[in-house]
């Protein structure tokens, strides 16, 4: 059902629009994937009937989002089984080089840099991981606490994990999700070391000459490979 709903060209395309975490009007959804409003609505309605997205009404507006993280896992796992495949459909240009370095997966770090970032925390023993089963380690949440100040008790949700493994479509190692990684990566934000692109529907994170000092303080050096 997931597969055939996300196998269509312009389903995928709006999916992928939403995988920035921000809620989209159809209008805005149609654009992105190059189909008019009544056909954008019609697919807007399979992938709702679906359990995939999600609708809010707000004044005169409807607006779209993806029903939680988890699907934005799925999405980003099922890209790099299509990469595999041959059958990748995202546009390419000059923004891809970029994209595959940082990029937002709906609200936590993704790409070559939030691997890096997987792996260092790894290293450090600042989590446990066994297989996809990752554990913040009482060493990593005094860690979190004095370099970012992120409490332990701040992560705890009722519906999503601390910790979660992400398969990376374009690194196809995994990245950090859960509610951990969105803590970090609005960390990132707030101290001003990453900003999302300005560009509409781009998924692209920037990191500051800064921000890639502090970043790579932690985690590794930020300009390595992955």
């Amino acid at each position: 059902m997931v597969a055939a709903l996300v196998g269509d060209p312009a389903r995928s395309n709006m999916l992928t629009a939403l995988m920035t975490g921000r809620a989209l009007t159809a209008t805005e959804l149609a654009h992105q994937a190059g189909i008019t409003p009544q056909t954008a609505s019609s697919h807007l309605a399979k992938l709702e009937a679906g359990g995939l997205i999600a609708q809010e009404k707000q004044g005169r507006h409807r607006y779209y989002r993806l029903t939680d993280p988890d699907v934005a896992g799925v999405l980003e796992g099922l890209a790099g089984l299509a990469a595999r495949a041959g059958h990748m459909r995202m546009r390419t240009g000059p923004k891809d080089p970029a994209l595959r370095r940082a990029r937002v997966c709906y609200d936590h770090l993704a790409g070559d840099l939030g691997v890096q970032m997987l792996d260092s925390m790894k290293q450090q023993r600042l989590i446990r991981q066994r297989k996809q089963d990752i554990e913040l380690t009482a060493e990593g949440e005094r860690f979190l606490a004095k370099t970012l100040q992120i409490s332990a008790e701040a992560l705890a949700h009722p519906r999503r994990p601390v910790c979660k493994a992400c398969l990376d479509w374009s690194e196809r190692r995994h990245h950090l999700a859960g509610t951990l990684g969105a803590a970090m990566m609005t960390r990132f934000t707030e101290l001003k070391w990453a900003a999302r692109d300005a560009a509409a529907g781009s998924r692209v994170v920037n990191f500051t000459r800064n921000g890639e000092k502090r970043f790579a303080a932690l985690f590794g050096n930020a300009n390595g490979g992955g």
